[in-house]
């Protein structure tokens, strides 16, 4: 008796379940919408008149805790500069299996050469493909991404397109005198990149 009562209750609860909305993503066919902030696969910027913002500095090298980034930077060549500067980033290197994605390599960055996406889906067939480096880092002529689906299988591609929001905030604490300002100097195909929005003071 005391089975056959428990056998009710729990298939109460299955078909109570049964009429529920599903929580679950229906993946891949479905994608989560990624919060402003969230960090991705990296891309090298160009500034709109086309030279590249990576000046070879070796400070995203530097400030990488995962050591996943080599860089070597080299002097411009006088008759065709590459970037503004006196050098510029010759090889560029990110091994994307060592990758913690936490952005202090956008930080560490004063030329704003480097961002990130909202791209973190990614597959390889060989452990070499993983590492990317400036044909794939670098934006191409018109500044969107570099796709590379040839090197490596996307999921979702368009997320590409998507700049990480972090980059974009003027005042780390907060501090809404900062709402609507610009702290990002703009790119080659996308201009001035809106500011973060919706700031506010913290609470003392």
């Amino acid at each position: 008796m005391s089975s056959g009562y428990d056998l009710l209750k729990g298939l109460k609860v299955t078909f109570k379940e049964l009429f529920k909305k599903s929580v679950t993503d229906k993946y891949p066919k479905e994608f989560r919408v990624k919060p402003q902030r969230f960090h991705g696969r990296h891309v090298l910027n160009k500034y709109e008149d086309g030279m590249e913002k990576c000046i070879g500095c070796e400070l995203c090298a530097g400030a990488c805790p995962a050591q996943c980034i080599y860089v070597r930077g080299e002097d411009n060549p006088e008759e065709d500069p590459i970037s503004p500067g006196e050098r510029y980033g010759f090889i560029y290197e990110i091994n994307m299996l060592r990758c913690i994605y936490c952005g202090l390599c956008v930080e560490a960055c004063p030329t704003e050469a480097i961002t990130m996406t909202s791209l973190f889906e990614m597959s390889v067939t060989d452990r070499s493909e993983a590492v990317f480096d400036k044909s794939v880092l670098l934006v191409k002529d018109d500044g969107s991404a570099n796709t590379h689906e040839e090197q490596t299988k996307l999921t979702n591609p368009e997320e590409l397109t998507k700049s990480d929001g972090w980059m974009r905030a003027t005042a780390p604490n907060g501090n809404p005198d900062f709402e609507n300002v610009i702290g990002w100097t703009s790119s080659l195909g996308y201009g001035e990149k809106e500011p973060e929005k919706g700031q506010t003071m913290e609470e003392e």
